[in-house]
C-alpha cells in the first residue's frame, strides 16, 4: 500500500466516524420522539480504491411490522367508536343496579298504582301515582335525547374525519413531492420519511390502507378493497354533506343522510364495507345501524305504552282517539307515526303535577265529567291489568314476542348491557394485540445503552484513523529528510 492510498484510506475512516456520529446523535436527540425509527449509516468497503465508501443513511423499519401495528391500531380505533356508543347507551337506559333506570321507574310506578288502589279516596296517593308517570314519561324522553346526541355526535365525527382525511393526503402528497426533490438532489430523506409514516398512521386510523412503493422514493395508498386514495400526485377527493341537525327521522336510506363519495363515487359506508376496519366506518356504523335500531327499541316501548292507557276498554270515558295517561306531545298515538315517539311521549296535561293536576281523573276517568265515588278502584285495577298484559311486539333489541309493560323495559335494559359488554369485551381484545404488536415496534426504537455504546467504538475509530495520519505525515516528514 502506498502511503497516498494509505492517507485516502485513513482520510475515509474519519470522515465516516464523522457521518456515523451525527447519526448516533440524531437517534439520541430523538429517542422520545413520536415515530422516530432508528438510523444507521449504510457503509460498504471502496474496494481498489482503498478506504470505505459512505452510503446512504438507513431507517431501521420492519415493514412487516409496521404494517401488523398499523391493522391492529385500525381495528383498536373502530371498536373504541363502537364500545363508547354502547357503554353511554347502556348509562342512558340504565342497570339493574339504577335507581334512576327506565326498567326502575316502571316499577315505582307500578307500586305507586298498587298504592292508589289500596287506597284510592287519596289525594297525595293519586298525586304520587301521576308524578310517577310523569317522571316514567321523561325517563324515555330523556333516553332518547341522549341517543339523538350521540347520533348528532356520529355525524359531527364523521364530518371531521373525512375533513382530517383531505388534509393528511394532501399533505402525504406534498411530502412525496419534497422526498423526490430530496432524491434528486442526493439529500437526505429520513427525517421527511418519518413525517410521512406519521401521516400514513393517522390515515390508517380513519380508514385501512394498502401502501405501495414508487419510483423514486414515493408511496401510493390505497383502501384494502382497492379504492384509490394517493398515486402519482393525484389525491382522493372526498365528498361528504353535513346535516347540522340529525332527527330520528332522517337516515340514509331515504336520503335525507349523506353518504360518502370517493372521486364522485358512492362508497358502501357499512362496518364491512368498502373502507371497514376504521374509526370512519364505525361512525358511520353508529349513526346508519346502532342509533336507528336503538331508536326502534325506544319508539317500541314508548308506543306500545301509549297504546296501553288510551284503549277505551282500560278507561271507558275515551273514545276512539282521545288521549290517555301517555300521550304523543299531547295528541293521539297513531301506529303509523311511532318513529321519534320516544322523544315526544308526554303525560296527559290534565292529569300532570305541572299541568291540570286533576289526579282524581286517574282514578274515575280522564274524561269523566265530575269526580265518582272516591272508593271505587275499577279503573286503578284496569290500569295494573294493562301493565301486565302481554302485548305482541317487534324490534331489533326488544325481540319479537309478546310482554308485559315491565318486561319490554327490562329487556331493553339487558340488550343494552350485553351489547355494552360485548363491545366491552372487543375493545379489550383489539387493545391487547394493539399494545402487544406496538410494543415489539417500540422495540426497535432507539436503544440508548446501544447508541452509546456505538459512540464509544466510533470514537476508537476516529482515534484509530488519526493515529494512521499521524503516521504518515511522521513518515513523510522523515522522507523529506533524507
Amino acid at each position: 500500500m502506498s502511503l497516498t492510498t494509505a492517507l485516502n484510506s485513513a482520510m475515509s475512516g474519519i470522515t465516516a466516524a464523522g457521518r456515523s456520529t451525527s447519526v448516533v446523535s440524531d437517534n439520541l436527540a430523538n429517542a422520545l420522539s413520536e415515530g422516530y425509527y432508528s438510523r444507521s449509516l449504510g457503509l460498504t468497503s471502496a474496494g481498489g480504491t482503498g478506504g470505505v465508501r459512505i452510503g446512504s443513511v438507513i431507517r431501521n423499519v420492519d415493514p412487516a411490522l409496521q404494517k401488523s401495528v398499523r391493522s391492529a391500531e385500525a381495528n383498536y380505533a373502530a371498536t373504541t367508536v363502537t364500545s363508547d356508543f354502547y357503554a353511554r347507551m347502556s348509562e342512558l337506559v340504565g342497570t339493574v343496579n339504577d335507581g334512576y333506570s327506565i326498567a326502575q321507574r316502571f316499577t315505582d310506578l307500578e307500586s305507586a298504582l298498587i298504592e292508589a288502589t289500596s287506597l284510592p279516596d287519596s289525594d297525595a296517593r293519586l298525586n304520587d301515582l301521576s308524578m310517577q308517570a310523569e317522571e316514567l314519561a321523561m325517563s324515555i324522553t330523556e333516553t332518547a335525547e341522549g341517543l339523538s346526541t350521540l347520533r348528532n355526535k356520529a355525524e359531527d365525527s364523521i364530518a371531521s374525519l373525512v375533513t382530517g382525511l383531505e388534509r393528511d393526503l394532501t399533505s402525504l402528497n406534498d411530502i412525496n413531492k419534497k422526498i423526490l426533490a430530496a432524491e434528486i438532489q442526493g439529500m437526505e430523506t429520513s427525517g421527511l420519511e418519518d413525517q410521512r409514516d406519521n401521516l400514513i398512521d393517522s390515515i390508517n386510523k380513519v380508514i385501512p390502507v394498502q401502501i405501495y412503493t414508487r419510483d423514486n422514493n414515493q408511496v401510493a395508498l390505497y383502501t384494502n378493497s382497492g379504492i384509490k386514495l394517493l398515486d402519482g400526485g393525484s389525491v382522493a377527493e372526498f365528498t361528504f354533506n353535513e346535516t347540522a341537525t340529525v332527527t330520528p327521522y332522517m337516515t340514509l336510506d331515504n336520503g335525507q343522510l349523506s353518504g360518502l363519495e370517493i372521486d364522485g363515487k358512492s362508497i358502501d359506508t357499512s362496518i364491512n364495507g368498502k373502507i371497514g376496519g376504521g374509526s370512519l366506518a364505525a361512525q358511520f356504523y353508529v349513526r346508519d345501524v346502532a342509533t336507528v335500531a336503538a331508536q326502534e327499541d325506544l319508539d317500541t316501548m314508548a308506543g306500545d305504552l301509549i297504546l296501553r292507557f288510551q284503549d277505551p276498554s282500560v278507561d271507558p270515558t275515551l273514545g276512539a282517539t282521545d288521549v290517555g295517561i301517555f300521550t304523543d306531545n299531547g295528541a293521539f298515538y297513531d301506529s303509523a307515526n311511532l318513529t321519534g315517539i320516544a322523544n315526544r311521549i308526554q303525560i296527559n296535561s290534565t292529569i300532570a303535577m305541572s299541568g291540570d293536576a286533576e289526579t282524581w281523573r286517574l282514578r274515575d276517568g280522564l274524561n269523566a265529567a265530575t269526580q265518582g265515588n272516591k272508593g271505587d278502584t275499577t279503573l286503578l285495577n284496569n290500569y295494573g291489568e294493562a301493565l301486565e298484559a302481554s302485548n305482541a311486539i317487534s324490534s331489533p333489541g326488544l325481540g319479537t314476542g309478546s310482554y308485559t309493560a315491565y318486561s319490554i323495559a327490562a329487556n331493553m335494559m339487558t340488550s343494552f348491557t350485553q351489547q355494552s359488554t360485548w363491545a366491552e369485551q372487543e375493545l379489550s381484545y383489539s387493545s391487547a394485540i394493539f399494545t402487544d404488536i406496538q410494543a415489539r415496534e417500540l422495540e426497535q426504537g432507539v436503544d440508548t445503552d446501544s447508541e452509546l455504546q456505538t459512540l464509544m467504538m466510533i470514537e476508537t475509530v476516529y482515534a484509530a484513523n488519526a493515529r494512521m495520519i499521524q503516521a504518515i505525515d511522521e513518515m513523510m516528514q522523515e522522507l523529506m529528510r533524507l
